[in-house]
Parts: structure tokens; sequence; C-alpha cells
């Protein structure tokens, strides 16, 4: 039971540590539970635990979101901020919906696979870093609904574990002329949605298999992850705006390598 409430702790501050850090949270989940033993029925755990994550981000924007739904009554500029969001949500509900099974049923099987996509990421982010064009926007709520959708299009490549939903999309709006802090601010935003979405599509697609019989290690998961969620959200901004991507693309070579090194000794 402490062995098990020890694990739950420690995924649910993985969780709430990288869903919204450009290092693929899914991947470092997978490749935790893969080396820890760790499964469970119906992925119960880690789809709950992305709850806490959820209703961390929610908590910290709560005011802008209601904000921006009282000025979209009367306002063009807010109303095409919701539009801009929508249009970049699109296309993962799309491909999401065609490729659920295939995406859960065997690239999450496939530990080597995420190891490879933490260290290309990783090199991708330290490229980007620097030879991203100048920034030409500076407002996570006023970007072009063409690149607010191409951004939504690059947040599907996430749907590879190991890829990194919130890497992607910055990514795509770095290369789009998108500001550090404006990308990373709008990725945010785009998970609402998105990530609100996949888990309630998880968890209908799973609902014949859900156990929800170890509801402590659950619930203590739930709470490390949003916790720690709410910690790195309102810090990460601010890391990002002084110092750039490159940490975190460091982070992934590290993990990546280390993870393959692992699975090609036999672990």
């Amino acid at each position: 039971m402490e062995h098990q409430t020890l694990v739950a702790a420690f995924l649910g501050l993985l969780e709430g540590l990288t869903e919204f850090l450009p290092v693929s949270s899914t991947g470092h989940l997978l490749l935790a539970g893969h080396f820890l033993g760790f499964e469970s029925k119906g992925k119960t755990f880690e789809v709950v635990i992305q709850l806490g994550a959820i209703l961390a981000l929610f908590t910290v924007y709560a005011a802008m979101i209601v904000r921006l739904l009282l000025r979209a009554q009367h306002e063009d500029a807010a109303r095409r901020a919701i539009v801009s969001i929508l249009l970049a949500f699109l296309p993962a509900v799309v491909i999401g919906f065609l490729a659920h099974d295939f995406v859960k049923e065997v690239l999450f099987e496939t530990p080597m696979l995420i190891g490879v996509m933490l260290v290309l990421g990783g090199v991708v982010l330290l490229v980007i870093d620097r030879i991203a064009p100048p920034a030409v926007h500076h407002d996570a709520l006023a970007l072009p609904f063409r690149k607010a959708l191409v951004i939504g299009c690059c947040q599907c490549l996430a749907m590879v574990p190991g890829v990194s939903r919130s890497g992607a999309t910055i990514v795509g709006g770095l290369m789009l002329g998108v500001d550090k802090r404006a990308a990373a601010e709008f990725s945010f935003l785009l998970s609402l949605p998105t990530m609100g979405a996949a888990v309630a599509y998880d968890l209908f697609k799973n609902r014949d298999v859900l156990d929800f019989g170890a509801v402590w290690e659950i619930a203590v998961g739930f709470a490390v992850a949003f916790v720690t969620a709410v910690l790195v959200v309102r810090w990460v901004l601010n890391f990002i705006s002084r110092n750039g991507y490159a940490l975190f693309g460091w982070w992934r070579i590290i993990v990546g390598a280390l993870a393959l090194g692992a699975l090609s000794l036999g672990f």
C-alpha cells in the first residue's frame, strides 16, 4: 500500500511537472510506468491525473477566460480570439477521432519510439530556439486565423508519444513569428479544449474496463498533479520569456538517451 502510494505520488508529480512543458508528459508517464512496472486497467490512473493538470490550468486562467467570454458579447477582438482557439482545436478533433485506437494500442505500447521522439524533439527545440524568425505576434489572443489553424495542425504531431503537445504547438508558433511567451500562452489556452476532449473521449472509449478500485492512489496522483501543475504554469511563462527553450531541449535529449540506453540493455 505504501509503495503504491509513493508510485502514485511520483507519477502525479511527473504529470504536473511535464504536462505544460515542451517535454512530453505522456512520454514521461509511459516510460516511468514501463520501468516501474506500473499499469492501471484501462489507463484509469493516467487519464484521471490528467484531469488534475487540466483543473490546475483552468484555475490559473479562470479570470482571463471569464473576461474573454464577457468581452466576446460586445467586442470583435474577443470573439476572434475564441474562434482562433477553436480553429486550432479542430485538427486534433478530426485526427484524434480517426487515429485514437492506433495511437493507444500501438504507439503507446512502444517505449523505444518514445525515447527516440524525446531525443529528436529535444534537438528540434534547440535548433528552433536559435533559428526562429523575428517575432511579429506578441499577443496570444490576437493570432491570425490561418496561423492558429497551422499551430493546431502542428498539435496533431503530439499524438505520437514523446513528441509533446506543448512542444509541437510552441515550435509551430515560433516558426510562424509568434514570440516565445505568446506561443507558450496560446499553447496553454489551446490545451484546455484539447486535453478536456481527449480525457473525455478516453473515458468514454474505455468505460467498460475502467477500474476505480485504487481510489486512494488515484486521489493522491490527482492532488499532486494539480498542485504541481499550478506551480509550473505560474512559473514557466516568465522563465521562457527570459531564457527560451534550450533547457527543455537538453532535458528531452538526456531523458530520451537514458531511456534508450536502459531499453537496449533489456530493462
